[in-house]
Order: structure tokens, then sequence, then C-alpha cells
């Protein structure tokens, strides 16, 4: 494997053979299995939280090192029944990390939620490239992550399809200064819904994206705009811009996934199919582009794009993302941590739609933040916010 760990930074031009898949089992983590299939990749290890079923079957096909588990229940199962290999399966939130540092080509970080930000940061300091589609990595622990990129001379490599279109549209550019980043937003099922129209929509309904194919929570983010909130701190840490330079867009087609304006007026974006495997590939090869086995995009078939304003009064997490990250710190953090769990009880059915989005707002104005991001500052703000909605569900 011609794999230099002293200099893993994008200027490298040897393409990957062994993968680290955290999140395996989930949308992301499958199509990235697909890509590896198809290159013929190898698999270091994988992890999982409870599906059990397809880690299994992900593990006998690819034959990692290491599978983990989240879920107790599910590392007891899996374990019984990969007792006729030698593929070493392991459990928690330690171990989690244990597997992300284990040297590979890169580490695609694909869980969902605050629990990605450790394992990221262990991915780094064990100099391993990370493909990152956990933006709850870059929300709460921004500045951890990039200085531990610095520190240990690696990168990360957005997976995002918006990051990944900004990511494409600076290339070559890096020296030319960014007048704005255009973040495009689908809309969500819901747009030109106001704010009493979502009172009736229904759990069905949120759970239905127009455009993408994605799990229940990043879904239900979507429905709220919470996603294009976080998509929209994460661009600030990615791309070292101020908010205030990321313009939210609504493009009902997802064609254009995002683009950069430069200071002469220029505007560069990246167009494509809606398909999450084009950006999983281009991290995974950059700055090589591979064939894909992708719908290729025909304009003709596209035939109208439009653009439109965010509602920001109606869909008030997305305002709320921009307070967040106006006011740094662990600020972020709050947001988040209500939203995860403000999310989670609307999936449980205790309560409804529109009440994410006041939960939300009532967490961030409640609980304090502090200006000092440490690991410790982090997992206090998260566990605050996450009290607070529970006792103001």
């Amino acid at each position: 494997m011609n794999h230099n760990k002293e200099n893993n930074s994008l200027s490298g031009n040897c393409l990957p053979t062994e993968l680290t898949v955290l999140g395996s089992t989930g949308s992301i983590g499958t199509q990235t299995l697909d890509v590896a299939r198809m290159h013929g990749y190898g698999i270091k290890a994988l992890s999982a939280h409870s599906n059990f079923r397809l880690a299994e079957e992900q593990a006998r096909e690819f034959h990692p090192q290491t599978v983990c588990m989240t879920d107790e229940t599910a590392y007891k199962e899996l374990k019984a029944r990969l007792a006729d290999t030698d593929i070493k399966v392991i459990y928690g939130k330690d171990s989690l990390c244990e597997t992300a540092a284990l040297s590979c080509d890169m580490v695609i970080n694909a869980v969902v939620g605050m629990v990605g930000l450790e394992p990221t940061l262990a991915a780094l300091g064990a100099k391993n490239r990370v493909g990152l589609a956990n933006k709850e990595t870059l929300v709460t622990g921004g500045e951890l992550v990039k200085a531990a990129e610095k520190a240990n001379n690696v990168d990360i490599v957005p997976i995002d399809s918006e990051h990944s279109a900004i990511f494409q549209s600076l290339m070559g550019n890096r020296g030319n200064k960014i007048e704005k980043i255009i973040l495009t937003a689908s809309g969500g099922p819901f747009f030109g819904y106001n704010k009493e129209q979502l009172k009736s929509v229904t759990r069905e309904q949120a759970l239905h994206h127009p455009n993408w194919n994605m799990g229940r929570k990043i879904t239900t983010d979507s429905a709220t705009l919470m996603n294009k909130g976080l998509e929209l701190i994460e661009a600030v840490r990615l791309f070292d811009v101020m908010p205030e330079q990321v313009e939210v867009v609504v493009h009902r087609q997802s064609i254009l996934h995002s683009a950069v304006e430069y200071e002469d007026g220029a505007v560069i974006g990246q167009l494509g199919v809606p398909d999450m495997k084009i950006p999983i590939q281009f991290a995974v090869t950059y700055p090589k582009r591979l064939l894909s086995c992708s719908k290729k995009l025909s304009l003709f078939d596209v035939g109208t794009m439009t653009f439109e304003r965010a509602d920001e009064e109606t869909f008030v997490c997305l305002a709320e993302a921009r307070k967040a990250i106006a006011k740094g710190g662990t600020a972020p953090t709050v947001l988040n941590g209500a939203n995860e769990a403000a999310v989670a009880l609307f999936l449980d059915g205790k309560i409804p739609f529109y009440r994410i989005g006041e939960l939300v707002s009532e967490c961030c104005a409640s609980v304090p933040y502090s200006e000092k991001v440490t690991l410790a500052a982090i997992s206090e703000s998260d566990a605050a916010a996450r009290e607070y909605v529970m006792k103001n569900k």
C-alpha cells in the first residue's frame, strides 16, 4: 500500500486502497461501500450502531480487520454471528475512536450526530485523511478539529454534496478572495408552508424528502431547514469565511449543489444529478476523477432551474443556526444538542413537528454557552441543551 502517513495531505496523487467506514450501515456508509466495491478498495474497519444484520453482511463481504458496534445488544449479537471469522468485533464509544485511529488511507465518518466528533479527532491524531459526512463534528468542535487537521498535516475532505460542491468550486482558486458562498437548499417537503400549516404536518410527510434518500434524522433536519443551518456553520468552519458570507438559496431541483462567488463577480458552481455517490467518490479519489456508476446530468431533461430565498421566519432553525455561529464558542453545540433531542422526540411521536423549531429557539435563548471551546465545555453545553429540551417538551 503506497500510503505516506507522514504527509497524508490533499497534495498527494496516490489513490487510496484501504478505507475505514464509520456508520457503514447508514445511507452514506452503504453508498461508500458501493464505491469501494466498484473500484476494488479494501476495507480496514467498519462501525455501526445497532443494525447487526447488515453489519454482518458487510463484514463477510469486505472482511475488515475490525467491526465496532455502539449498541451493546447489537455488539453481542454480531460477535456471536462472526465467531467463525477472524474479524475483531468491539463495542463502545472508546472503541469507535480506536477504530477511527487504525492506520488506513481514509476514514469516512458517516455517523449521525455529535458522537462523530471524537472519532474525527482520533482519526486526525492518527494522521488519517478524513472524508467527513458528519456535519456535527464541525458544528460542535470546529476549532478543535481544524487545529488537529493542521497539527497532524492531514486533511478533511467534505462529503456533503453542498460542501463538496464548494470544495470543487475552489479548486484552482485558493489564492483568490471569496465574496460569498452560495449554499443551495432543496427546501425540503414543506417549502412554501407557513407556521400555521406546519402545525398539522405528519411524521410520514416530514420523512418524505423530494430529492434525496437519507436517514430519518437528516431527513427531518431537511424538513425543518436545520440541516441547512448546520451546513451553514460547517461551511464557515471548513472554508474560513464569515457567517454573513454564506447565502442560503432554495433550489428545488437540487442540480446546482452550491457555488462560490469571487470578488470579481465570477460565480463558479458544481452541477450534477442528486446522487451522493458522486461526492463520496470524489472525496475518496481526490485529486483524480474516476468513472462513476451515477447517472449523468442532462440539462435538457432538467429544463428549468429555480432559485428562491429561504423563509427563516417560518423555519426558525435556520435563523437560530445563524445566531449560534455568530455567537461562537459552544453556542452551536447548544443548538445542535437541542435539535438532536427535539428530533428524537418527534421521531418517537412525543412532540409535533412544529415544536422542534420552538424548542431549539427556546433552548438557545435560555441555556448559557461557553466562549472557550474544549471537549469538556462541549460535553457540558450538549448535556445542558438536551436536559432543557426534555424538561420543556
